[in-house]
């Protein structure tokens, strides 16, 4: 079988970094000379994505389950686009996914399951690096409270769905990393976990979830 690109998924809580360190591995890839493609979701680019960013920005109300579909929607508009880059040997790495999506509809109050209904079947990541942090010291960085969901209270339940959510993963496939050290340090972690599997993997893409 023809090596494929990886698929790497940076999560974490509202202000822990996550945009900082996927630009540092996408520089760092590239330097590699590792084919590679950044992604963001939402992707605000998009018809659906314009509906999530005027949300966000509390510019606009939409029901909690209507608003969870539409950013599942959001990651289905680029399914088929991840799914033929890896098979280019193109890597992937991806500022936040479904997991995100699942983690902040259920700490609103709507059913886990429910929430990750939508995301089953879509690519599987072959990693997740999760920047975990508490929310009263990412409260501290710069920005915070720009949009709608950062707030304190919310963003604790999210970080504890989060820990159910790893909780469904082995050690290999979800990496939980120290975001509230030195950047340096946080991206070190980073590397070494994925630079195994940047190389090309010869295994077939996951579905997330098993289906």
């Amino acid at each position: 079988m023809v090596n494929r690109g990886a698929f790497i998924v940076i999560e974490g809580l509202d202000r822990s970094g996550k945009t900082t360190q996927v630009a540092t591995l996408h520089t760092r890839l590239e330097a590699e000379r590792i084919p590679v493609k950044l992604l963001k979701f939402p992707d605000r680019t998009t018809a659906i994505g314009s509906m999530i960013d005027s949300y966000l920005r509390s510019q606009s109300e939409l029901d909690d389950r209507a608003i969870h579909l539409l950013f599942s929607a959001n990651r289905w508009e680029l399914a088929t686009t991840i799914e033929q880059l890896l098979a280019q040997g193109t890597t992937v790495v991806c500022d936040r996914y479904a997991f995100s999506g699942v983690a902040f509809s259920t700490a609103k109050g709507l059913p886990l399951d429910w929430c990750r209904s939508p995301e089953v079947s879509l690519p599987g990541p072959d990693i997740t690096l999760f920047l975990d942090i508490a929310p009263e010291k990412a409260r501290e960085r710069g920005g915070y409270g720009e949009e709608r969901y950062e707030k304190e209270e919310l963003q604790r339940k999210v970080r504890s769905i989060f820990s159910e959510i790893a909780a469904e993963f082995d050690q290999k496939a979800w990496v939980t990393i120290d975001a509230g050290r030195a950047r340096e340090a946080v991206a070190e972690d980073i590397w070494n976990s994925v630079s195994p599997l940047v190389t090309g993997l010869t295994y077939p893409m996951q579905r997330l979830w098993g289906r």
